[in-house]
Order: C-alpha cells, then structure tokens, then sequence
C-alpha cells in the first residue's frame, strides 16, 4: 500500500508544481487553490510512505516521478521542447527511479 500511496503523492508532487506555473505568482485563484491542495495532499503521502519505505528511496521516487510528470506536461501541453536529448534523460529518471524500486 505504501508504494500506491508514494506513486500518487509522485504524481500529485507534478500537478502541484504544474498548477505553481499556472497560478501566475498566485495571481489566479483556481491553479493557487490546486498547488495548496495538491501540495498538502502530497506531501502527506510521502510522510505516510515513508513509514515503511527507506527515505533514500522513498523522497527518490516521489522526486523523480513529480520531474518526470511535470516535464512531460511542459512538453505536452506546455509548449516545451520534446526533443530527443530531453526525452532520453527523462527515461534516464524513469530508469533510475525503477531501479531504486527494484532493488528496494
């Protein structure tokens, strides 16, 4: 259950960070009340992770899925650049993220 818990606090650690942007300094009151939300949700699924996962790993984890997340929103949505560099070191995180899991 602590890895569902961690994933989900990973992905909501990108909609926070991708609803910071849009909040224009929170200057806009939707995306500020999503990065509130979403921050305090996710952190407090890393805290409750992180009892029976080892810190290193755990922050690890939540770290690289809120990038990696968040970067492909900026490519996807964003207009950010999608190109073949950016792309291989994202799969770099992703690697390196499975592999903290796989020799948890």
């Amino acid at each position: 259950m602590a890895w569902v818990v961690l994933i989900v606090s990973g992905v909501l650690e990108a909609v926070w960070a991708v609803a910071l942007d849009r909040s224009a300094g929170f200057q806009r009151l939707v995306p500020s009340v999503v990065f509130l939300v979403a921050l305090a949700l996710s952190m407090a699924g890393l805290g409750y992770a992180l009892r029976s996962i080892p810190i290193g790993t755990g922050y690890a984890v939540w770290v690289g899925i809120g990038a990696v997340g968040t970067a492909l929103v900026g490519m996807a949505a964003l207009g950010e650049s999608a190109s073949l560099p950016r792309l291989l070191c994202l799969l770099l995180v992703v690697s390196g993220v499975v592999g903290l899991k796989v020799f948890h």
